[in-house]
């Protein structure tokens, strides 16, 4: 999606005046699993800026080990649950996108976020369901306003309450961060009838309840993470520079039943197609008329008895759950399959798999697809995604992935900013979410598939693999226009028509059909490559290395000791001998005599690009020819066209896109 180069995040709110009278009963208002604010606040206080002390002279480990020690919790805990929220990051005190904020991820949705503004697919161009049989569809649909903020948006304020500090200092100060979401872990053990135990085991049910769900599976499976992590260990240097570890404790098993005297509801996970691993429920997205033969908002179809599913498209809701939700559910609107919850992780299904939803601006794509919408905001690049939505996510793919056998690669596993357009008119309109601030290399280290070198540099191709938290291209546009986005990790690499960062950028004939040169704004995809994908070597220089993209050499630095892309072979395909160049299309349809009687023919319409003689790009596989023909709400006339032409995917330039076989020969990239 072009996003729109507004904050998701709003103004400060008024605050409270706090009096002692209110106090108690504020804390138990904003998150009802506290009790009373525990007494001693003033100790607490100190302690916790004892421990903001130790972190500014560089130790974040400490100020875990004296909230741990303060608030008598296990120092594995807190360092397990923050690990679940941000991966003991504090993003420079920085809101996530549902408006959590430090190492514990405590929220203050009030302060944090505005009205989300237009919602992912209500804006620009692009024709979600993306087929020429029927009219474009952009959705006018009125945005919802969010419903009263439930608990688990709203555990900073219950955090000051109970430490006696500040809210602000808890938004911006990591190590007050800590000692808040000590004293909630706290909290919530003693609202349970639990002691403060130093057993990490007897702290399920507090781990659970401090996730924010208010359904036992959610919460049970946030658990289940944070004792993986616990049991697992971890160590990491946070986005502060600081190192922070969890040694392993891969005997513990914590007290699951604590979870049965919690209070939570059941949410039933009929009808859902989920891993056991996850939380997740059924919120349908309707199928329903709604005049003048017009219907909405997704397909039947009969997958993959009828047509196989090749694809996932990742993509970012650009607002709030419950809006997200809202707009699903209207049948005038367009659909997805799963939207994930940022906090938890927790996952609602609106469409089967075995139906089409009308989400990724491509009908070619849609109809071998299933599309995931992440909570969050592309271009808020510090409004970051938690680790129990991408532990989650990477879950409910790898999931998918065995069951419908879809390849593990960034050629299936696609961005919906790697969709390419269906014809020559709508690439300009094609969405550009989840955008460069998606950490791919950890989603898929999530999925078991880490990109690593595979070759020696004599394999004939790159993957691109930039270190992701020290990978700080500069972007503009994500809060006013030409004005530079906050420094930032990246998936993302530019591209150079020389190899020098003073030379002009590549350009996109498609994306700017007047030959205008690339920019750097955020949703500027021209000249950019991401995390996963893979090129075609054509030449190297010292530090730098150029690809094959769009008809073009393009070059990125790639210096020895900090590389931005790793060796690796494969096959690639290149014009047959004797043709100067074959053309590039958006999507795979078949040849004209496929058609049956009754069903239209459709264009296979080329797009600007041409993959020039002695050009070469990455393979993703090889595909017949096919068109799946649905345009009435009736599905009498429903028809899976398949032809004889075969095309092979290929990764031309920051999409994906499609050639001819009978136009290319397909070899081993070093050959």
């Amino acid at each position: 999606m072009r996003e729109s180069a507004t904050v998701p995040r709003g103004t400060a709110g008024s605050r409270r005046a706090r009096g002692a009278a209110i106090s108690v009963a504020a804390a138990a208002l904003l998150l009802p699993l506290l009790g009373a604010a525990p007494s001693a606040a003033p100790a607490r206080n100190a302690a916790a800026g004892a421990a903001s002390a130790q972190t500014s002279a560089g130790s974040m480990q400490r100020a875990f080990a004296a909230a741990a020690a303060e608030y008598r919790v296990p120092q594995s805990v807190l360092l397990g649950v923050s690990y679940l929220q941000s991966r003991w990051d504090g993003h420079d005190g920085a809101p996530s996108v549902t408006g959590g904020y430090g190492p514990m991820h405590l929220t203050d949705a009030r302060t944090a976020l505005a009205a989300s503004g237009a919602a992912h697919h209500s804006e620009g161009t692009e024709d979600a369901r993306g087929d020429d049989s029927r009219p474009a569809l952009h959705p006018d649909t009125e945005i919802p306003a969010d419903s009263a903020l439930p608990a688990r948006l709203k555990t900073l304020p219950a955090a000051a309450e109970l430490t006696g500090l500040p809210a602000e200092r808890l938004r911006t100060d990591a190590a007050a961060n800590v000692a808040g979401g000590a004293a909630l872990l706290a909290a919530a053990q003693r609202k349970l009838g639990e002691p403060l135990s130093a057993d990490p085991a007897d702290w399920y049910g507090a781990v659970a309840r401090f996730s924010g769900a208010d359904d036992s599976a959610t919460a049970a499976a946030y658990a289940d993470d944070v004792y993986d992590v616990i049991r697992a260990g971890e160590r990491r240097t946070t986005d502060s520079g600081q190192r922070v570890t969890l040694a392993a404790e891969p005997a513990l098993r914590p007290e699951t039943a604590q979870l049965r005297r919690a209070g939570l509801r059941t949410v039933p996970a009929d009808g859902t197609e989920c891993p056991r691993t996850v939380s997740c429920e059924w919120i349908p997205a309707p199928y329903e008329e709604f005049g003048d033969g017009d219907y909405g908002n997704h397909d039947l179809g009969d997958r993959p008895a009828s047509q196989r599913i090749q694809y996932i498209v990742i993509h970012d809701t650009e607002g709030s759950w419950d809006t997200t939700l809202k707009l699903v559910q209207d049948p005038t609107y367009v659909s997805w399959n799963y939207t994930l919850r940022s906090t938890d992780g927790h996952i609602a299904q609106h469409v089967k798999a075995k139906d089409v939803a009308w989400h990724a601006g491509n009908w070619y794509i849609n109809a071998k697809s299933i599309g995931l919408e992440h909570e969050g905001f592309l271009t808020s690049p510090d409004a970051w995604y938690t680790e129990a939505m991408y532990r989650s996510s990477a879950r409910l793919v790898g999931y998918l992935s065995k069951k419908y056998g879809i390849a593990l690669d960034r050629q299936h596993i696609l961005g919906h900013d790697n969709v390419p357009g269906t014809t020559t008119s709508t690439i300009p309109g094609m969405h550009t979410d989840p955008g460069p601030y998606w950490d791919w290399q950890h989603y898929f280290t999530l999925l078991g598939r880490p990109f690593h070198r595979t070759a020696t540099s004599g394999g004939g191709m790159v993957t691109v693999r930039p270190d992701y938290a020290t990978n700080q291209p500069v972007y503009t546009g994500c809060v006013t226009k030409d004005v530079p986005c906050s420094a930032h990790g990246s998936s993302e690499v530019r591209l150079y028509s020389e190899p020098d960062e003073t030379s002009p950028l590549i350009k996109d004939i498609g994306l700017r059909p007047g030959g205008q040169d690339s920019t750097i704004d955020v949703n500027d995809v021209g000249s950019r490559v991401s995390t996963g994908q893979r090129y075609a070597v054509a030449d190297r220089a010292g530090d730098w290395t150029a690809i094959w993209y769009l008809g073009q050499k393009a070059w990125f630095e790639n210096p020895r000791k900090q590389p931005t892309a790793v060796d690796t072979s494969g096959p690639v395909a290149t014009p047959k001998a004797g043709l100067a160049e074959v053309p590039v299309y958006g999507r795979a349809y078949p040849e004209a005599a496929a058609y049956p009687e009754g069903v239209p023919v459709q264009a296979v319409s080329p797009l600007p690009y041409k993959l020039l003689a002695g050009q070469r790009y990455a393979v993703g596989g090889k595909v017949a020819g096919e068109y799946f023909y649905a345009p009435t709400f009736d599905t009498a006339p429903h028809k899976v066209v398949i032809g004889d032409d075969m095309y092979y995917e290929i990764q031309f330039g920051h999409r994906v896109a499609f050639v001819r076989a009978a136009d290319v020969d397909v070899v081993r990239s070093a050959a």
